[in-house]
């Protein structure tokens, strides 16, 4: 969430940073909230400091053996008092926690103006896009003579899931292996199994919930409630929940290789066709876990660990920076890398890098400790070293030969066991 404390300043400056990004700040609620916290804490403070001076009336009564009778009755109402007071004062406070819960992050300063993608920043583009010298088919149409099976998936499980079958199954496999490979001994993340089920403080730690509730699957489980992960990033920025980790242990690089499991609530006739968008669909997650003053080089460092993976399978692409009415709701920048699809004749995200700056760190209690040994919150940041599907999307359909067949980018022919060619 962001600081407080920047509402209570400058309310009217958040509400036009906010507003960059389409979403309209409450003030009244805000400021209303706010008054009659401050009434109820000043209450409770009189109520405090008028308990504390009549104990010590009655110490002193007590020493003098004077009846303290009146006294001890006059401290116990106001002790009553002062309960109900506090209970106000915690649930009002709950009220603020929520309020705060479902306002997105302000836009960094380097963040574009705009309100949807079409005012997304071109930064670069990189490769020229394959000239092809006979009908281009899509992905579902060449996958499904080698094994990618979407009436299956439906008979299995409904619309939006597939099978892989075969040795396009394998190369599903190989991408991931040889993405967590890259992370792990190139870029210096420590490779993480994480669960794929997790409770509610988990969602709301990284912006999940409250407000996107509608995007997740869940279901009930002895009293509680579990929701299948949207991505790791869920798992692994928590693990630094409610820490406070020493600052020469940072930055925290970390990656997972997992599932995602989206409803994709609103989304229903948008891409429906082939392995675009799905219920299921796995990931390999970049995490970092950094000092404050380091997290934008951190974030240009993460756009490039996502670009090695493109290079080297050889896959035009381009990088853009996101408009403030575009990027996600915890992050205060993103920059997307979008891959070329022949099929479609245009680019499509394939990776979303965000930094979040102490947004998620404040929902998470996520501190470390400084030199001067303050407690101050990290910036976290999270980005996909890529999607999994998507990049098997992008492989079949710009290696595609006449026949039909598929090649084999040539970094992944050893994790394919040297076959160059399905």
């Amino acid at each position: 969430m962001i600081d407080i404390q920047i509402l209570r300043n400058d309310i009217e400056l958040v509400k036009q940073k906010l507003s960059s990004r389409g979403f309209d700040l409450d003030v009244n609620a805000f400021q209303l909230l706010e008054n009659t916290r401050k009434k109820l804490q000043v209450k409770t403070q009189d109520l405090q400091e008028k308990r504390n001076s009549i104990s010590k009336e009655i110490g002193i009564s007590k020493s003098k053996n004077e009846d303290t009778n009146l006294l001890m009755k006059s401290v116990n109402e106001i002790s009553d008092d002062l309960k109900v007071g506090e209970s106000e004062l915690a649930k009002l406070q709950e009220k603020i926690n929520q309020f705060m819960l479902n306002i997105p992050n302000i836009p960094h300063e380097s963040t574009p103006l705009g309100e949807s993608e079409v005012d997304n920043k071109v930064i670069k583009t990189v490769g020229e896009p394959r000239k092809f010298t006979f009908n281009i088919r899509d992905h579902v149409d060449v996958g499904a003579r080698h094994g990618l099976n979407f009436d299956l998936g439906t008979k299995l499980s409904g619309a939006r899931f597939v099978v892989i079958e075969g040795k396009l199954a394998k190369l599903h496999r190989a991408i991931s292996q040889y993405m967590l490979d890259t992370q792990t001994d190139k870029h210096g993340y420590k490779e993480c199994y994480t669960p794929y089920l997790v409770n509610s403080e988990t969602l709301i730690g990284t912006g999940q919930l409250p407000k996107f509730e509608a995007d997740l699957f869940s279901f009930a489980h002895n009293e509680t409630k579990l929701y299948l992960i949207p991505t790791s990033e869920v798992t692994l920025t928590n693990f630094v929940r409610d820490e406070v980790v020493k600052e020469s242990d940072l930055p925290i690089k970390l990656t997972a290789h997992t599932p995602c499991f989206r409803s994709e609530a609103g989304s229903y006739g948008k891409d429906t066709r082939g392995m675009i968008r799905q219920h299921q669909f796995d990931k390999v997650e970049m995490v970092q876990i950094v000092h404050p003053d380091k997290s934008y080089d951190a974030l240009d460092e993460m756009v490039s660990h996502a670009e090695f993976i493109l290079t080297s399978l050889e896959l035009p692409y381009r990088l853009l920076s996101l408009c403030a009415g575009d990027i996600g709701f915890g992050a205060a920048k993103t920059f997307d890398l979008e891959v070329w699809l022949p099929s479609q004749n245009m680019y499509r995200e394939i990776s979303s890098i965000s930094n979040c700056e102490a947004f998620q760190a404040r929902r998470l209690k996520a501190r470390f400790k400084s030199e001067a040994g303050k407690n101050l919150y990290v910036h976290t940041l999270n980005g996909s070293g890529l999607a999994v599907g998507r990049t098997l999307v992008a492989i079949i359909e710009n290696y595609q030969n006449e026949e039909g067949g598929i090649i084999i980018p040539k970094v992944l022919v050893s994790y394919m066991g040297g076959i160059e060619s399905i």
